[in-house]
């Protein structure tokens, strides 16, 4: 299933990569939660010229920059490899901008992969996460991730009997049902080969609210199952699929979890995923955010309303509502607010 995310990442990355590059060569992108530095050939195969990794583990980051050390040292002296700065810090805490080596650097893109939500434990960490990630782009820039679908996770848990659900790939366990609060609303995922580690809900028409603070648009928003059967119509995106191994191939192997029942199998001779790999994966969204091309200066506490959406996102009945108060309600939120039909 790793694979299968980064195939995903692969085409994301990709495809807002070559759009960017319809009005900007040089691109400059923030690696925003970069981990160990896992997109690095990611960012060297869409040929960018600076790339800035932050991350709040100085062991990750560590590890990362000697990724791309070791990345210098292999590369043909003709194919020109971008340069990189490295930066330990919490991002959902401190001001990125001040670390800069430049502090007047801007961004095309800023990729936050599989982390975003961990800022959603309180509304200030929210917001730091969203100004380290959005407050540096570009004009016509954009703002890429994927994060865990809360409505998804929501509807599964009240499907459930309890306070948790999962296969023998990975678990989902809440403290409680019926309440979920927009702030630190914890659950603990656990998954195969994956540090189990405390996330929070993201409230997605709360988030794409917050967000035009910085006056972002939202592009894109897809599960992963709606993205793949999407991009996997494209040629290119096939290939790179068997290249990257992204499916277990056929025939199964005695350790294969496709010995489990198949739910979503793509040309059987080729690969597929098991039910309980795809049942994980579908948990999540990715979305893309954009900086409109005319830019307006926005003073601190000024709010964008104007920014028109390119993909609707259905809200509740008390949508607006809810964040014209979100200071009254952070400490609870009914689930009527969490449309699980």
């Amino acid at each position: 299933m790793r694979n299968f995310n980064n195939w995903l990442k692969s085409v994301l990355i990709g495809e807002i990569l070559e759009k960017v590059k319809q009005s900007r060569k040089e691109l400059c992108v923030l690696d925003l939660g970069c981990g160990k530095g896992g997109d690095l050939l990611k960012w060297r195969m869409g040929n960018i010229h600076k790339l800035v990794c932050a991350d709040i583990a100085s062991v990750s980051v560590e590890q990362c920059e000697q990724r791309y050390l070791d990345m210098r040292k292999k590369n043909h002296r003709q194919d020109r490899l971008f340069s990189a700065e490295f930066i330990t810090a919490d991002c959902t805490k401190e001001l990125l901008s001040t670390k800069l080596k430049d502090p007047n650097m801007t961004f095309d893109v800023c990729s936050c992969q599989f982390v975003y939500h961990y800022s959603f434990e309180s509304l200030q960490q929210a917001e730091m996460m969203l100004r380290n990630a959005c407050e540096r782009l570009r004009p016509g820039g954009f703002f890429i991730g994927t994060t865990p679908d809360a409505f998804e996770l929501v509807k599964r848990l009240e499907a459930s009997e309890s306070n948790s659900f999962g296969n023998n790939v990975y678990r989902v366990t809440f403290q409680k049902k019926d309440v979920y609060p927009l702030f630190g609303c914890q659950y603990d995922f656990s998954l195969e080969g994956v540090v189990n580690v405390p996330e929070f809900l993201v409230y997605f028409p709360l988030f794409q609210e917050m967000a035009k603070k910085y006056n972002m648009r939202l592009v894109s928003k897809k599960t992963f199952s709606e993205f793949f059967k999407e991009k996997i119509a494209n040629e290119q995106h096939r290939t790179l699929m068997k290249r990257m191994q992204a499916l277990e191939v056929y025939p199964q192997t005695s350790n294969s979890l496709s010995l489990s029942p198949l739910h979503f199998p793509l040309f059987p001779p080729q690969g597929t995923l098991s039910r309980s790999e795809w049942e994980a994966a579908s948990k999540s969204v990715c979305s893309i955010c954009a900086v409109p091309q005319i830019h307006t200066q926005l003073s601190s506490g000024t709010w964008a309303f104007f920014v028109t959406l390119m993909f609707e996102v259905s809200w509740s009945d008390g949508g607006l509502w809810l964040w014209s108060h979100v200071t009254f309600i952070i400490k609870g939120l009914s689930s009527q607010f969490w449309n699980v039909e």
